[in-house]
């Protein structure tokens, strides 16, 4: 089980949002190509980027920043925030961007998927309150379960299912456990964790969950990293000795 741990992006900076709130928001750092390098020195395997200006508008606020991240790190980097168009898609994998994420356009428009998918790896985020999946930035509910997009997709040659409990993300309360597990249970598609890991033990427990002999591909973690509950290292032997 891979840890991704979390650059989320707004106005250029470093920071985390609490329950995908705008108007709760935390700064961490105003230089967010030194983050990811210190997330790799420490040994993370991967990135996970977002940029929430462009998941907001659509407008790709942070590219530049998302250029500089991907020429600087050695690891692979996922980016999500504002896909909407197969031309998004392709400048952030021009910027060299190895995995993006869709969300919003998968729902609005999922032959954008599928388009994307034939020459690219793509992932569908899945942004839900109480599983009902949310869009737009986390602004717009609508009407529709993880469960019945990840049946949607099955065939869509998604390299794996981004799924975030948004009532968690930002509290470090816990992750959606018991949702997930249903998930992980109910599709074939590779399922990444994200909201709520707030210590070791959660992330021991999304590790052990198992259903006909799969396991989460990874975890998302931000806020837990930055404000000190634990390290980049700590987390990936926690996860080690889990599996």
């Amino acid at each position: 089980m891979r840890l991704y741990p979390a650059i989320d992006l707004r106005g250029g900076n470093c920071v985390r949002l609490y329950q995908g709130d705008y108007d709760q928001e935390t700064v961490y750092g105003d230089d967010p190509v030194a983050q990811a390098m210190g997330f790799v020195e420490a040994g993370a395997e991967w990135l996970h980027v977002v940029d929430l200006d462009a998941a907001l508008t659509g407008e790709p606020t942070n590219r530049p920043v998302i250029a500089a991240i991907c020429s600087a790190s050695p690891v692979p980097v996922q980016v999500g925030g504002g896909v909407r168009t197969v031309e998004a898609a392709n400048a952030l994998f021009e910027a060299g961007v190895e995995r993006v994420v869709i969300g919003t356009a998968a729902l609005e428009n999922p032959d954008l998927v599928r388009q994307v998918a034939a020459d690219h790896p793509v992932a569908v985020g899945l942004d839900a309150k109480g599983g009902e999946v949310a869009t737009h930035g986390w602004t717009e509910r609508t009407g529709r379960t993880v469960h019945d997009l990840a049946e949607e997709f099955a065939d869509a040659g998604v390299a794996a299912l981004v799924v975030t409990e948004i009532s968690r993300d930002g509290t470090l309360e816990g992750p959606d456990v018991e949702g997930l597990s249903a998930l992980l249970r109910s599709t074939a598609i590779p399922v990444v964790a994200s909201g709520g890991v707030g210590t070791l033990a959660h992330l021991q427990t999304l590790s052990t969950v198992e259903a006909d002999g799969r396991r989460f591909d990874g975890a998302i973690v931000g806020k837990a990293i930055y404000e000190g509950a634990f390290t980049v290292p700590e987390a990936i032997d926690a996860l080690r000795v889990a599996t």
